[in-house]
């Protein structure tokens, strides 16, 4: 038994749950209010026999002990770990050079906190530090908030602060490599200098850098802890431990630019708001905020700067989800500035469209209310993106004009919807001032139409979602359970479609159901529930039954059309090998009237004569009309004529 598994052993999934998630009996499982999303109807089960846990609802995912912790936590893997063999009372192997690395972290950690308090204590009661807490008071952070982001300031000394932590036992390698000096001609000395000190903390809360701004005319303006062990101002967020919590409570992350921007929206309650680090937001840090949301707001000061970089931030978000683990997934642009990849998790991106010439901090200050209201009415990235080519190009000439639609027709392309693919063709049409029909034309074949008959003839389409919209209506409506048993699993094309259906159609209790299937159908029965829940959470259960029998009347219209189409190329292939047609179409005829296959003209042309009586049949319920009627309503016609025509 290797770390992990005695770990995993030594732990029961319900009792570390329990501390999270208040849970209740529900047959051999136990259910509760999902952890990572709001809802009213528990969804969250977890199986004490198969020590697993797994989200119904909105998450639509699941997993084991560890899982639940890093997600739950905030921790990559081998923190989640290392957090429950403590609790577990494992002892982890540890290499030596492991050991000495993370003695040498644990080092710089609390160098960086010693820096910290001492920048805090001289900013709340240092002589030197009036200029930074007039500018405080300016911008209107109280005391309070400035001991709750342990604000501080770094003297205007070149060696005060390197004095001060040799004092406490701190070596200049160890201050060097912390990023708190710097290396000079003949000794280390500061980093910062007469500035106001923002403390940059880890998800855990561990000081692990420092930003800076400065107080009068020095440049830069701001200025970050260096390139460190510890610090990497393209992987971490400003405030991200103190706003996880709201983030995942809320399913939205705020990105703004400033420290101060956050602070403000911090003290007025804003609480799901983050800043970069003076940099364009990174794949990296978005793989961060994946462990919490996958709903992100960009918040930018406004100006042409700040929409460039929320373009660039949709350009990121696109290429981080490409390079994670489901390098397979086909990216697609969704009208709602949805950035997905089939078979892997969601990433939304939106942007706040500030009032010009006012940041977020003094938003926030004189109308909080008015940011809120902004918030919530973000705009889709790709509306945001279209707005603002539309202004570059205003008044442009042709060439100008090439360039923009270049730019937007491979995301106009990738909407999956054709009639919201057909409302940005018209945006589009209009910006470049031509025919509809000519960028329609410029788009790539597969996403101009659909397959042709004769493909879907030869192959039925791989994937179709009203077999995945059937599905994840059985999985979210354990009260339409009966009326699965009902389903004929020849209506889906999909094996894995169909292995889900066997297993809802025999299942006990819905949690059953995850973990009884193979292990290869759980992500697909996570992504059959994650990309419908926000269609089926508006449903109630009158409107899940009627969702039911049209999901079903659509699949067998499928297979009718698909059928018929095989035997309309078959009856094409057959009539070509006659020479004479004459007395295929009588035959046909007379089985037509008498509602009967037989002929007497050969096997050939009785076989021909079936085909085409199926064909005729197969059209008729295809429109709706029985094929009782069609001949009655055909003899009538046929009577009606006889008494017009003069003898």
């Amino acid at each position: 038994m290797n770390s992990i598994e005695e770990v995993k052993s030594r732990l029961d999934i319900v009792d570390v749950v329990s501390q999270y998630v208040q849970l209740q009996k529900s047959g051999r499982n136990l259910k509760g209010l999902c952890p990572f999303h709001s809802e009213k109807t528990p969804s969250f089960y977890v199986s004490p026999e198969r020590q697993s846990w797994h989200c119904f609802g909105a998450c639509g995912t699941g997993g084991d002990v560890l899982s639940f912790v890093m997600r739950k936590e905030g921790l990559d893997f081998p923190q989640a770990l290392h957090m429950l063999a403590d609790r577990a009372g494992v002892r982890l192997p540890e290499r030596r050079e492991e050991a000495e690395d993370s003695d040498e972290r644990k080092r710089l950690r609390e160098a960086n906190a010693a820096a910290a308090r001492y920048y805090h204590d001289l900013l709340l009661h240092g002589e030197s530090a009036t200029a930074a807490r007039s500018y405080l008071e300016r911008r209107g952070v109280t005391v309070p908030w400035q001991q709750e982001f342990s604000l501080g300031y770094s003297p205007a000394g070149w060696e005060e602060l390197r004095g001060h932590l040799h004092r406490q036992g701190f070596s200049d390698t160890e201050l060097l490599q912390a990023g708190l000096l710097v290396q000079g001609e003949k000794s280390p000395y500061d980093r910062f200098r007469g500035r106001l000190m923002f403390p940059i903390r880890d998800s855990r809360g561990r000081v692990i850098g420092f930003g800076a701004r400065a107080l009068d005319d020095s440049t830069p303006k701001y200025l970050n802890t260096a390139q460190s062990p510890l610090f990497d101002k393209g992987s971490e967020f400003y405030a991200l431990d103190r706003a996880r919590e709201a983030i995942r409570r809320e399913h939205r992350a705020v990105i703004v630019e400033g420290y101060m921007d956050v602070i403000a929206a911090h003290q007025h309650g804003f609480a799901n708001v983050v800043a970069t680090m003076g940099t364009a937001l990174t794949e990296r840090q978005v793989r961060v905020l994946k462990r919490y949301t996958t709903n992100i707001v960009l918040a930018l000061d406004a100006d042409a700067a700040g929409g460039e970089a929320a373009l660039r931030g949709q350009a990121v978000i696109e290429e981080t989800l490409a390079q994670d683990g489901d390098k397979q997934a086909v990216p697609v642009l969704t009208w709602r500035g949805l950035v997905r990849y089939q078979e892997a998790a969601s990433v939304t991106l939106h942007v706040v469209e500030l009032p010009a010439g006012k940041d977020p901090d003094e938003l926030i200050r004189s109308d909080a209310e008015a940011w809120r209201i902004a918030v919530e009415n973000a705009r889709p990235a790709l509306d945001y993106k279209f707005d603002g080519i539309a202004a570059r190009t205003e008044g442009a000439g042709p060439q100008e004009r090439s360039v923009a639609v270049r730019e937007l027709l491979p995301l106009v392309g990738a909407i999956g919807d054709p009639v919201v693919r057909a409302h940005y063709l018209q945006r589009l049409a209009r910006l470049a001032l031509v025919r509809e029909e000519e960028i329609a034309g410029m788009l790539p074949r597969g996403t101009r139409s659909g397959p042709s008959k004769a493909a879907a003839v030869a192959q039925p389409a791989t994937r179709d979602n009203r077999e995945e919209f059937l599905l994840a209506l059985l999985l979210h409506y354990p009260a339409l359970r009966e009326q699965a048993a009902s389903v004929r699993p020849d209506l889906f094309w999909r094996s894995e479609n169909r292995q889900v259906l066997a297993a809802v159609q025999i299942a006990e209790d819905f949690a059953d159901l995850y973990v009884s299937l193979a292990p290869e159908l759980h992500e697909h029965i996570d992504r059959l529930l994650a990309s419908h829940t926000r269609i089926l959470e508006e449903f109630d259960d009158t409107a899940a039954t009627r969702a039911f029998e049209n999901a079903i009347n659509r699949l067998e219209a499928r297979q009718r059309d698909f059928q018929k189409q095989g035997r309309t190329a078959m009856l094409a292939e057959r009539e070509q090998q006659l020479e004479d047609k004459l007395p295929l179409t009588e035959e046909a005829d007379r089985a037509f009237r008498s509602g009967k296959t037989e002929a007497g003209v050969g096997p050939a042309l009785s076989e021909i004569a079936a085909l085409y009586f199926q064909d005729a049949e197969e059209g008729r319920r295809l429109h709706g009309v029985s094929l009782a009627t069609a001949i009655q309503e055909s003899t009538e016609e046929e009577s009606e004529k006889t008494e017009v025509i003069p003898e």
